[in-house]
């Protein structure tokens, strides 16, 4: 166990994920991000934890989900109000509000998750509605307005060690006998429960994770831009998120990082372009999906294994 987690690849992958945090936080310190490349890489790593954790359920569960956004909102809520009007730490907010979402994913999961196909996206697309429609008609919380002034709390390296937990816990449990399980109901989900696979459980619980990790992605959110409103929470950010996970690759946590990456720096090269830059972006999209539908990674990932030998290989080359 001790030789697993004090590896070669292991020492690479940390101090990997160190490097690049330390290179954006010197850029920023010396003020070489401009602040429209600030927001970019901020919306990039909000993004890759939205597009990660609804991986988990549409790509390795099959659960076709069109509500992440709704998820997102009710973790946004909760960590303003906790901040904003109770005055409660940045963690306990974020906890708080991850927490509020998981619970959401399990009360709107168990009802619906027994169904599939369009059926669920269906269910899922009206729970989103809801979100922003109780969001609209509660006066505590702005109401149509939403909350303006929330205290502005969220850095890069609140960002990035979110984001690098998300990733841990998720590729963890993907690598487990639950994530097995998860893949085995997206395979097929009648020969799993042949298996004995508790096939509503599994599913639950993975719309509980993505759910619970869509809303630190909210709270980070409503603590960086200052206001958050129900119409930042609406079908078509659903559908965006679904768009990195289609195109980064169903079932490829690389896929899903690369894709939230592309298409954020896409949208912001498109800015200026006001209509046409939603055209270009349509465009580009059918092109990637004409001749790449598998997404760019399909079900793969992008590992250090073919840079770094296995012990084994290692000394049988060296006998050589």
């Amino acid at each position: 166990m001790t030789e697993v987690w004090f590896s070669k690849k292991n020492f690479l992958t940390l101090a990997g994920a160190l490097l690049v945090y330390f290179l954006f936080f010197s850029l920023q310190s010396l003020g070489m991000i401009s602040k429209f490349q600030e927001i970019n890489l901020m919306m990039l790593g909000i993004n890759i934890i939205l597009a990660v954790s609804l991986n988990l359920i549409v790509g390795f569960t099959g659960q076709l989900a069109l509500g992440h956004a709704g998820f997102m909102a009710v973790g946004a809520y909760v960590a303003a109000i906790l901040t904003m009007k109770l005055h409660q730490p940045f963690l306990l907010a974020i906890i708080a509000g991850a927490l509020a979402a998981a619970i959401a994913g399990i009360i709107i999961g168990l009802p619906t998750l027994r169904l599939k196909g369009d059926y669920l996206a269906i269910a899922t697309l009206g729970f989103g509605e809801i979100i922003k429609g109780v969001a609209n008609n509660i006066n505590y919380i702005g109401g149509a307005a939403g909350m303006i002034g929330i205290p502005r709390l969220t850095s890069w390296t609140w960002l990035y060690l979110m984001m690098v937990l998300t990733i841990l816990v998720i590729v963890n449990f993907l690598n487990s006998t639950h994530g097995r399980a998860c893949v085995a109901i997206r395979e097929n989900e009648i020969a799993a429960e042949t298996m004995g696979i508790n096939t509503t459980y599994y599913k639950v619980l993975a719309f509980a994770i993505g759910a619970f990790f869509a809303g630190i992605a909210g709270a980070l959110y409503a603590h960086y831009f200052y206001l958050i409103q129900p119409t930042t929470f609406t079908f078509f950010r659903s559908f965006d998120i679904l768009v990195m996970v289609v195109f980064g690759g169903l079932g490829s946590i690389t896929g899903s990082i690369i894709a939230a990456a592309a298409i954020t720096l896409i949208n912001a090269a498109l800015q200026d372009l006001a209509v046409l830059r939603m055209v270009i972006y349509a465009v580009l999209l059918i092109v990637i999906m004409v001749f790449r539908p598998q997404g760019l990674m399909g079900n793969k990932e992008f590992t250090l294994d073919r840079w770094v030998p296995k012990r084994g290989e290692a000394s049988g080359s060296a006998g050589n």
